[in-house]
């Protein structure tokens, strides 16, 4: 039989060649050229296949296929329906197990599935983006054959492509608590909100069908039944604690929508931006994760201190971005951007001058003498016309705080203390206009000076801020800054899972997870 398999995997692999690559109307192979040559090589000799039986390395591949979930990744995406139909039929028809053609097949499937699974661990599934800093963005015909042969050779297929993971805390922690996610996890069929809608009358069928499967709604309210559907609403937003307004909102659709399936893509999302980073990074950096409000330093793998954080709001995002803490400042003067002067700003002076000492700003000229703003006529001035800049006297209520701390990028922000910290209370912190505002920033301060204590002794910068002086630092080794986009984290024993602000991983996952399932 061994004999037909090589033939009918020939013929197969010439089938796949005219046929765009599509072993029938569901299925297609990836890699079609890739497997033709190294099949050629042996004379279209099966790879997982000995005498009329899968080798041990092809049953622990097809199990590991099975369980891909753990490893945040979908099983159908390695054939694994196919595959099970095929051994289905080996076990219940003889005259099934003696078919050359169902062997040929089912090797060629085991073979693509390989490739696309080393491909998924590797490099993941989204595309890599302008903060990559992976520099290994193509992976060659060498490697998956080289990959391949070892997993053969080895006789450990798991260990060889578990090898390809990322080597990073945070992704291992995540990766081991997905099992005890999947063991709590209901994934009956719900319906999904695709939110901003551009047909409100699709949405609101939709959202009829969502709000039935929630409990919150009768599946005899007639359809467009304002006043029910507002009811239906109301329970939901008082249900979760929302503002109550009866009206729709994205924290609502979000909410609908969070169902286990989409946290299990948002996790398989969050395991491949670690693809995205270094084999590693430096030995001491700052770790900005935008969701999850939080600042870490960390040192030699070890967290010297965490912080919450305030970050941009969905308007006004704070971007994700790869820097150097090169210098800070204590006692700042901020300039206000001439986005917030048009957009905030200018129709609140335009009403009332006052508005600026109200807020502790000051108008300046080219020259950078300050003027009265009672003797600027205010409503001839715009985006076009508009020579002075706004700027906002340093001190205790400057929006910046009582320190700055800058790095080179491209967006104008920066990290810096806030002059409204009660907000670091708040479980939704998504409000700045961009900045990151640092709860702890003296010890972030502190940490940069650590080693120059001749030169800046100890409480010199807390000395300074209660005088009200203003002075740099720089000198120090400057420090990687590292803010990044993760939804999610494996904390404590579980997954916690932080709201998708910005809306980048619902942008994904419609975009690469759509029709994905775990089952």
């Amino acid at each position: 039989m061994v004999e037909s398999t090589a033939e009918d995997i020939h013929h197969t692999l010439d089938y796949l060649k005219v046929h765009q690559h599509q072993l029938n109307d569901t299925v297609e192979i990836s890699y079609t050229d890739l497997i033709d040559s190294l099949y050629s090589v042996n004379q279209y000799q099966p790879i997982w296949l000995r005498g009329n039986r899968t080798i041990p390395e092809g049953y622990s591949f097809i199990n590991l296929i099975q369980n891909s979930r753990l490893w945040g990744l979908f099983p159908n995406d390695y054939h694994y329906y196919i595959l099970a139909f095929i051994d289905r039929a080996f076990s219940l028809d003889t005259n099934a197990a003696r078919n050359a053609a169902l062997w040929a097949r089912k090797d060629l499937l085991l073979t693509d599935a390989f490739f696309i699974m080393a491909r998924h661990l590797k490099q993941g599934r989204i595309p890599y983006d302008s903060v990559t800093l992976r520099t290994d963005t193509v992976l060659t015909d060498s490697f998956y054959a080289g990959v391949l042969n070892q997993a053969l050779q080895s006789g450990n297929v798991s260990q060889v492509l578990h090898n390809l993971e990322p080597k990073w805390k945070g992704y291992d922690s995540l990766k081991a608590y997905i099992g005890a996610f999947l063991d709590s996890a209901s994934f009956a069929p719900y319906t999904y909100l695709p939110y901003p809608y551009t047909d409100s009358i699709s949405f609101f069928h939709l959202l009829q069908k969502r709000l039935v499967e929630t409990g919150n709604l009768s599946d005899t309210v007639p359809p467009m039944s304002s006043g029910k559907f507002r009811s239906a609403i109301i329970r939901f937003q008082k249900k979760y604690e929302y503002k109550v307004t009866g009206y729709t909102s994205n924290s609502l659709v979000d909410r609908l929508n969070n169902t286990d399936l989409e946290k299990f893509k948002r996790i398989a999302v969050t395991l491949d931006r670690y693809k995205q980073l270094p084999d590693s990074l430096p030995d001491t950096y700052v770790w900005v994760n935008l969701p999850g409000y939080n600042l870490r330093v960390i040192d030699h793998d070890t967290i010297v201190f965490t912080s919450k954080i305030i970050v941009g709001g969905p308007l006004t995002r704070s971007p994700v971005l790869t820097g150097e803490i090169s210098n800070f400042i204590t006692m700042p003067q901020w300039t206000v951007p001439f986005s917030i002067i048009f957009k905030e700003m200018l129709p609140n002076i335009i009403k009332d001058s006052n508005f600026l000492k109200k807020e502790n700003l000051m108008v300046v000229d080219n020259n950078d003498s300050v003027l009265d703003p009672h003797t600027i006529n205010w409503k001839r001035l715009n985006k076009k016309n508009f020579p002075y800049q706004i700027k906002q006297r340093e001190g205790d209520d400057n929006s910046l705080g009582v320190i700055k701390f800058n790095f080179r990028n491209k967006y104008s922000v920066y990290l810096h203390d806030t002059n409204v910290r009660w907000r670091f209370g708040n479980s939704y912190r998504a409000i700045s206009h961009g900045c990151v505002r640092v709860k702890e920033w003296d010890k972030l301060a502190n940490y940069l000076v650590r080693n120059d204590s001749l030169r800046i002794p100890p409480d010199t910068i807390k000395a300074y801020i209660a005088r009200g002086e203003k002075h740099m630092f720089s000198g120090f080794h400057k420090l990687p800054l590292y803010i990044r986009y993760y939804t999610c984290e494996g904390k404590n024993g579980k997954i916690v899972f932080f709201e998708d602000i910005y809306d980048e991983d619902r942008t994904l996952i419609q975009k690469y997870f759509a029709n994905k399932n775990v089952f």
